[in-house]
């Protein structure tokens, strides 16, 4: 497989207003609002804390934020001793990923590649023979990995059945071919991947984020992450098992609209206008999880499951998801309760920072993921 020129992803910035106000007032939510309740004004410092998250989210403004486009290696035996390679790499544009697969050493490649250029991505097949007895015990390098932050799902499947899987990533980025599969090594890396695409996926935290500063009361909260997750994990296991097919633009646009929804929400919540996202938050959360639960399945979709556990695969990438949903939800209620201790200074109308830069962020990535999808002409 050849080397291949590549590129990564860019940043944005926030400003802020002038005055003063309550603490209470930056998150409208009444989850977040009843535990600052008590916030005195002392040290304006500590209104850093306030933005810490969004400023660990901004960084994504420009980049294609639901993506984490692992590449993709499935070696395949044919027949004894002939196997087909291929490697399908991340593109954006006409940029692909600097990263390149070392195959064992007793791989030969017979005649030349075929190479085929799609939308996101580039596929690359060939045919090896192996010059040796088996593949096993020797090893898979993935060369440029550790540069970039990005995965590689790695399928290694031989024809009496055996089948080998692995998620390679920049600090473990070599494989080497055991005699026999493990199942908990395919539940590990799936659980991994799983919670590591919920917390880069900065559009799917926004919406959580979005659903804690609008939803009141503990009780609503619960219903409404609990009909997120039930609606994101039907769709995800659908998608995931083909039985429904959705196309994965329109789908990402949908995402960042739900967004831009929940912003507009916030605000109406901060203006004394009920909502339907407070009237019936599990409704919205449902209805909207859908949609998340396909980019999920997107994102599976590009990294391949391996067919001979695709249960187990689906299983614990799901309960990846979950589990890195509930650190973000642990995240913010934690910087929520570090507030609640500490004195602080806002300016005048500072609360409107937070839903306006979320609305911002969504409005952006609606229309990038909508122009990507139209037929425009150039």
């Amino acid at each position: 497989m050849n080397r291949r020129g590549g590129a990564e992803f860019a940043p944005a910035s926030v400003s802020s207003a002038c005055g003063t106000a309550s603490l209470s007032r930056l998150f409208p939510g009444a989850v977040a609002a009843s535990a600052l309740r008590r916030v005195s004004r002392e040290s304006g410092a500590v209104l850093l804390l306030v933005f810490a998250l969004m400023a660990g989210l901004l960084p994504a403004v420009s980049a294609n934020a639901d993506e984490i486009r692992p590449a993709l290696l499935d070696i395949k035996e044919q027949n004894t001793g002939l196997f087909s390679v291929t490697w399908k790499v991340p593109t954006r544009g006409d940029r692909v990923l600097a990263i390149t697969p070392q195959l064992p050493q007793s791989l030969e490649m017979l005649g030349l590649p075929s190479i085929q250029d799609l939308q996101g991505a580039r596929i690359e097949r060939a045919t090896y023979k192996n010059n040796a007895d088996s593949l096993t015990g020797q090893s898979i390098v993935i060369e440029g990995l550790a540069a970039l932050q990005t995965d590689v799902l790695l399928l290694v499947q031989f024809q009496d059945g055996t089948q080998h899987s692995a998620i390679l990533r920049p600090a473990a980025p070599e494989f080497i071919i055991p005699r026999q599969a493990s199942k908990l090594k395919v539940a590990a890396d799936y659980w991994s991947m799983g919670t590591i695409h919920i917390l880069e996926g900065v559009d799917h935290l926004l919406f959580v984020l979005a659903l804690l500063l609008i939803v009141s009361g503990i009780g609503p909260l619960v219903k409404a992450v609990t009909a997120f997750t039930v609606a994101h994990s039907i769709t995800l296991a659908l998608a995931t098992l083909d039985l429904v097919r959705v196309p994965s633009a329109p789908t990402e646009a949908i995402i960042a609209l739900s967004i831009l929804f929940l912003a507009a929400e916030i605000v109406h919540k901060r203006n004394g206008v009920v909502g339907i996202t407070e009237r019936y938050p599990w409704v919205i959360a449902f209805v909207f999880g859908l949609f998340h639960g396909l980019g999920f399945a997107g994102a599976l979709s590009e990294i391949g499951v391996p067919q001979h556990e695709v249960p187990l695969a689906l299983l614990t990438f799901n309960l990846g998801v979950e589990t890195g949903q509930l650190l973000f939800i642990a995240a913010v209620l934690g910087l929520t309760a570090l507030l609640r201790r500490m004195p602080i200074t806002i300016p005048q109308g500072a609360w409107r920072l937070l839903p306006y830069s979320i609305g911002g962020i969504a409005a952006y990535w609606t229309i990038d993921r909508v122009i990507l999808f139209l037929p425009l002409s150039a």
